[in-house]
């Protein structure tokens, strides 16, 4: 999988996360809360919204990249949840002139399939980034709608 983003490298891409994964995890967490992305607290929409929103204001004036996953936490068995549309709602809002690149992951999910002990090992698992869609070139509900159509496609 990282043969295939390294080509991201280049747009410097800050993130959306779970505070869980700003602690605990060597060179992940460390670059998650020192690398200008953003941390939240899935439970605490006063924390979290005025959060992504600062995050989508800075990442607008520095014409960069913002990496949300609104799919949520990982299923366990590989089908996807629904999306949750508020951060991705949000974004949209702070960066009219941008795109969303939706991407799939598949077969992560293998990886924690029995929690995180024992680790599933020797599973492939492979990224597929989608053609970028305008943010200004439909209705939120439609930007959502083709970006959940195009990841949940491609999932094996």
């Amino acid at each position: 999988m990282i043969s295939h983003c390294l080509h991201l490298r280049k747009f410097n891409p800050k993130y959306i996360s779970k505070k869980e994964l700003g602690k605990g995890i060597p060179s992940i967490s460390y670059n998650l809360r020192n690398g200008g992305s953003v941390l939240i607290d899935r439970k605490n929409k006063r924390q979290s919204l005025p959060a992504i929103i600062a995050f989508g204001k800075r990442i607008h004036e520095h014409n960069g990249m913002a990496v949300i996953f609104p799919e949520g936490t990982r299923s366990k068995t590989g089908k996807p949840k629904p999306f949750a549309e508020t951060g991705l709602k949000i974004l949209t809002r702070q960066i009219p002139n941008g795109y969303v690149v939706p991407t799939t992951i598949n077969n992560s999910w293998k990886l924690a399939k029995y929690g995180n002990f024992p680790i599933g090992a020797f599973h492939k698992i492979t990224l597929e980034v989608h053609e970028p869609i305008a943010i200004n070139s439909c209705t939120f509900e439609e930007l959502l709608e083709k970006t959940e159509r195009q990841v949940t496609q491609a999932i094996l």
